[in-house]
């Protein structure tokens, strides 16, 4: 007996209304419509101004509704479901706020991102081919911005090394930011494409495709080195040593079972050897490195541990519910609990950014995506699907900003987020492929 179809969520009911109507040229279009605004948005992300960003989001936004408005809709999946959750508590973190209009402002822009990985999922899981020539655009711009940020080393230095505060152990260093204006932020933009480059390495065909992708890979490797940016580096460490992990378990499962296990661990171990002797070895990646553990010796490290100390007070306040989603509302709420001369624009942390504007359930219900992406890209890594790779190298895309998150928010910025998202919509759509070959039923 076949079972019955899982109800549609009511607040899905309203996609597929148009379903019965003519396609027109516009429908017939649709996938390739969505692909050149999705690559357009890719590539501008470090290059286009916020009023054109704004823009191609919003174009995304109207296209992926008149697309939801012919599509029926399917299971949620897991990956969504959470996504719903977060949206929930966002929205009742608004409800309550005490600055209810900034945190509304928030909202909408959360909302804005996530019509954006709506219509990515979408693609994907509709052609997914779409996924190398999204990643094409993406690596377009970082290679533009790479060359850019490596070019103003020919610059004078005051330029740069205005980003090294002179109180700081790291005092004189240069620092490119290219088209970022910001050192840390360039370094959060290149982080989640390294592993984007790997994989379009490996799976492309042809000479000048794999120079492309190579040349991405090994320019915004050192464009990402030159930020200086501590948080940058330590979730490349993690971001390519997990994708190299996942890579070498997925090329050794038909070794015998010492070799298989004993090849990753060889591996593991001269890396570390390699990164050891780089940081006792070159100096300016010694002095960086070393910052870390100078406690509030560092200015930086100071700094950040001021704002940590205000942001738990404002947690202690509003444990469960926050003070709304965006950075509108915490200008509005933390100069109420900000140390004199340490100012802030945000948390400097994920997991207290979320406690702060969503409280506990937003936190929860951030973990509990972040977990279920990874079981999702982590049952791909025996797949041969098309996006069997991709989803490993989202896997090491959510490691990387999730150890650099722990210290820095520039995740919260679109030329991070929506990257992060793009990893995001990869895994689902994968999941999506799955569902569809167990379950002929439409489903995410």
């Amino acid at each position: 007996m076949v079972p019955a179809p899982a109800p549609v969520p009511l607040l899905l009911r309203w996609q597929g209304l148009l379903a019965g109507l003519p396609a027109g040229r516009l429908g017939a279009h649709l996938p390739l419509l969505a692909g050149w605004i999705l690559c357009a948005l890719l590539a501008g992300l470090p290059l286009v101004t916020r009023a054109g960003l704004s823009l191609l989001i919003a174009a995304s936004a109207l296209l992926w509704v008149v697309w939801a408005l012919r599509t029926p809709p399917g299971r949620l999946g897991a990956i969504n479901t959470w996504l719903l959750l977060v949206i929930a508590v966002a929205v009742v973190a608004t409800g309550f706020s005490p600055v209810p209009k900034a945190a509304l402002v928030g909202l909408v822009k959360l909302l804005s991102y996530l019509s954006v990985y709506a219509l990515m999922r979408q693609l994907l899981a509709s052609v997914p081919v779409w996924w190398d020539r999204l990643v094409g655009a993406l690596l377009a711009g970082e290679l533009v911005t790479s060359v850019i940020g490596i070019r103003q080393l020919y610059e004078a230095p005051g330029a740069l090394a205005r980003w090294s505060d002179s109180n700081s152990v790291a005092e004189g260093t240069v620092r490119i930011y290219s088209t970022l204006e910001n050192p840390n932020l360039l370094g959060g933009y290149l982080l989640p494409i390294l592993p984007l480059a790997v994989v379009a390495l490996l799976r492309w065909q042809g000479r000048g495709r794999r120079l492309f992708a190579l040349a991405s890979l090994v320019l915004g490797l050192v464009a990402l080195v030159l930020t200086y940016s501590r948080g940058a580096w330590m979730g490349m460490v993690a971001s390519l040593g997990v994708m190299a992990l996942l890579l070498v378990l997925r090329q050794t499962r038909d070794w015998p079972p010492l070799w298989r296990r004993l090849f990753p661990l060889l591996l593991l171990a001269g890396a570390t050897v390699v990164l050891v002797l780089l940081v006792t070895q070159v100096e300016p990646l010694r002095v960086r490195v070393m910052s870390l553990l100078a406690g509030r010796e560092d200015s930086s490290n100071n700094f950040r541990m001021n704002v940590w100390t205000s942001a738990l007070a404002m947690i202690q306040d509003r444990p469960w519910i926050g003070i709304g989603p965006g950075n509108s509302a915490f200008n509005l709420i933390y100069p109420l609990y900000q140390q004199p001369k340490f100012n802030a624009l945000s948390a400097y942390s994920i997991p207290l950014e979320l406690l702060v504007e969503t409280g506990i359930p937003g936190l929860l219900a951030g973990l509990g995506l972040l977990l279920s992406a990874v079981k999702v890209g982590l049952a791909q890594w025996r797949s041969s699907a098309p996006l069997a790779l991709p989803c490993l190298a989202a896997v090491a895309v959510f490691a990387g900003l999730g150890v650099q998150g722990l210290t820095d928010t520039i995740f919260f910025r679109p030329e991070v987020q929506l990257i992060a998202l793009f990893s995001l919509a990869t895994l689902a759509a994968a999941a999506a492929s799955s569902a569809q070959e167990k379950d002929p039923a439409p489903c995410d």
